[in-house]
């Protein structure tokens, strides 16, 4: 049985680990993940999707803060895994822990040498993307730059958006590694380079990238709205305050970007540069997440056609 170091924290990683526990070719050695962190209002202290999984199964658990250097990494060394697994671990695997194993291979949600970087399916549905897909490589100590071992693509729909589209190239990918890796593992797949004149990047979304700008088509910012939902959120300005939406429809219509162009009981149309957008699911400054309907039937109720979204 191959003997594997496992490291991986969101739901995407999970879904890797739990497809390697449950195809029985490969014992767990340890898992990495980073450390839990505070999430909510409340600020309370969650574990990562990966750890769960791995408490589930009596897995050894590795958090270090930084890898490199660490107490930690002299442990998992020493364990002598037969090779690494990584699935949107969120850290740079130190190349000492690389060169201790007979192989390292990462499972990263793009089609590689396309998005490189943390954020590889945000970018795909904010950049309008007809596809999506995932890609095996070799770890190598620059980001994302290993030879390719396999790739899989699924089309993207409008329906799309982060969350679905996260757990879609979860399971393909999952499906993936477990199909390649035993060829992989027995030299019967010779991976590939990657051509560095194709190169693009997807680094995390900055603050800056999830505030609205009106003056872009009604597509562009469609785009934007479903690429940051679930996380980290599209938001604009509604009276000078934050004013997240979470969900939005093209629309017809035409006025100055971030006018309020058609407003009834059920529906909110906002003029972009291009067309408009009919917003469907939002959340005003200092409440919850609620339909379109429940805001204009509450605090949107004195907003009117003329008024302004955005500066």
């Amino acid at each position: 049985m191959t003997k594997l170091i496992f490291m991986g924290t969101p739901d995407f990683s999970a879904t890797v680990l739990k497809g390697l526990l449950a195809d029985g070719r490969y014992e767990i050695s340890a898992v990495v993940t980073q450390p839990d962190r505070a999430v909510g209002r409340k600020k309370e202290i969650k574990m990562t999707p990966v750890k769960q999984v791995a408490l589930e199964h009596g897995l050894n658990v590795y958090q270090p803060e930084k890898l490199s250097g660490s107490q930690e990494l002299t442990e998992l060394i020493d364990l002598g895994a037969d090779g690494i697994v990584t699935a949107a671990f969120g850290q740079f695997l130190p190349m000492k822990l690389i060169d201790s194993v007979d192989f390292a291979v990462n499972v990263h949600a793009s089609l590689l040498p396309k998005y490189r970087g943390g954020a590889p399916i945000h970018y795909a549905l904010i950049n309008g993307d007809k596809e999506a897909g995932v890609t095996i490589m070799e770890m190598v100590k620059a980001m994302d730059a290993g030879d390719m071992v396999a790739s899989a693509s699924i089309p993207i729909s409008d329906d799309d958006n982060v969350g679905s589209l996260f757990e879609k190239l979860a399971l393909l990918g999952r499906d993936l590694l477990l199909k390649v890796l035993p060829d992989y593992i027995a030299g019967r797949i010779e991976p590939t380079a990657q051509d560095e004149s194709q190169v693009s990047f997807s680094p995390n979304i900055t603050p800056e990238e999830e505030r609205i700008d009106w003056n872009k088509s009604a597509r562009a910012i469609f785009n934007q709205v479903r690429g940051m939902n679930p996380w980290p959120v599209a938001h604009t300005l509604l009276n000078q305050q934050r004013f997240k939406i979470y969900e939005a429809k093209e629309a017809e219509g035409q006025g100055n970007p971030g006018e309020i162009i058609e407003k009834t009981k059920k529906k909110l149309v906002v003029a972009a540069a291009q067309g408009a957008l009919s917003l469907t699911t939002v959340q005003p400054a200092g409440k919850p997440k609620m339909s379109i309907v429940d805001f204009l039937n509450g605090l949107g109720q004195k907003l009117k056609v003329g008024d302004y979204f955005g500066d």
